[in-house]
């Protein structure tokens, strides 16, 4: 009558919230999440949730099995890697490199639960800002890159993590801070702050307004997340960045984030592998803790929808 993958669903429900976006994670339709709950319901005799508030209530009986879930998942988890290493080995190399400046904000967790379930892996963390990453993958010299930008290539995997939105962090006094969204235009009276990199590397050159022909006014460069935040909120500049990189600041009103464009701009972030290690144990396990540690941990990010 219960089955791990009924635990396992309301698990989903509980950490995102709503039957929407809990069907998102689990890669099914809204309808038949629904429909496995009702069945669920009606053979156990018992509601499981209280539908009409968000996010969702659980009821009692709902509590008890999502305690029941909490319990047993991790170990029969657990139970399914030992088997994993069994099947293809304990040992390996994972050494990781992050085309991302603002990642490490939920990679070193993920590192660190993926070194408990892994340790005879070697792990390696070096940041891609200084060299071409993607060749180093294909020579060898790294296993995994961290990046927002696929380069097509017959000999490279992308597996996708999460999708996020790209927003302008803008200072709470800048009219800016008034409109629903950006337009490229806006742009070109303002100082905009990046990342030290080429601008050929920058989302908000390459998908914002490079196809607008848009220059912003000047562009001057801070290597941390936390000092463009602090810059951002002085007035100093705009700044184009991952939504849930800035959640610690609009939450404490250091500074307001503005919509790219009416429909907003979105990427997906991949962990690009070299085709032939796709199937390994471990890459696929680290695939699923980053997720598994992104969704718990950042606002704002999306599945990918058939990952």
């Amino acid at each position: 009558m219960l089955e791990l993958r009924h635990l396992a669903t309301l698990r989903a429900i509980d950490e995102a919230g709503s039957l929407v976006e809990a069907a998102e994670r689990l890669h099914v339709t809204q309808s038949a999440l629904s429909h496995q709950l009702k069945d669920l319901e009606h053979r156990l005799g018992v509601e499981l949730l209280v539908r009409r508030t968000r996010p969702v209530r659980f009821t009692t009986a709902g509590q008890r099995l999502l305690a029941l879930g909490q319990e047993v998942l991790p170990k029969v988890l657990q139970a399914e890697r030992e088997l994993k290493r069994l099947a293809e080995g304990q040992s390996g190399r994972l050494h990781i490199a992050i085309d991302c400046h603002s990642c490490f904000q939920w990679l070193m967790p993920a590192l660190d639960a993926f070194r408990e379930h892994w340790p005879d892996v070697e792990l390696d963390l070096s940041a891609a800002f200084s060299f071409a990453p993607l060749p180093a993958l294909l020579r060898g010299d790294l296993d995994m890159v961290i990046t927002s930008d696929p380069v097509e290539d017959e000999a490279v995997k992308y597996l996708p993590l999460f999708r996020y939105e790209l927003v302008l962090a803008v200072s709470g006094r800048s009219p800016l801070a008034a409109k629903t969204w950006i337009e490229p235009e806006d742009l070109s009276e303002q100082t905009l702050i990046t990342y030290p990199v080429e601008r050929e590397r920058l989302d908000v050159f390459n998908v914002f307004l490079g196809p607008a022909r848009v220059e912003p006014a000047a562009i001057r460069t801070a290597e941390l997340t936390p000092m463009t935040a602090q810059l951002v909120a002085a007035g100093r500049g705009v700044a184009a960045l991952p939504s849930w990189a800035l959640t610690e600041y609009t939450e404490h009103d250091l500074l307001k984030t503005v919509r790219l464009g009416e429909k907003g701009v979105w990427r997906t972030l991949y962990a690009a592998v070299r085709i032939e290690d796709e199937a390994l144990a471990y890459i696929q396990e680290f695939q699923e803790t980053a997720q598994a540690t992104c969704f718990k941990t950042l606002s704002g990010v999306k599945a990918v929808k058939g990952s």
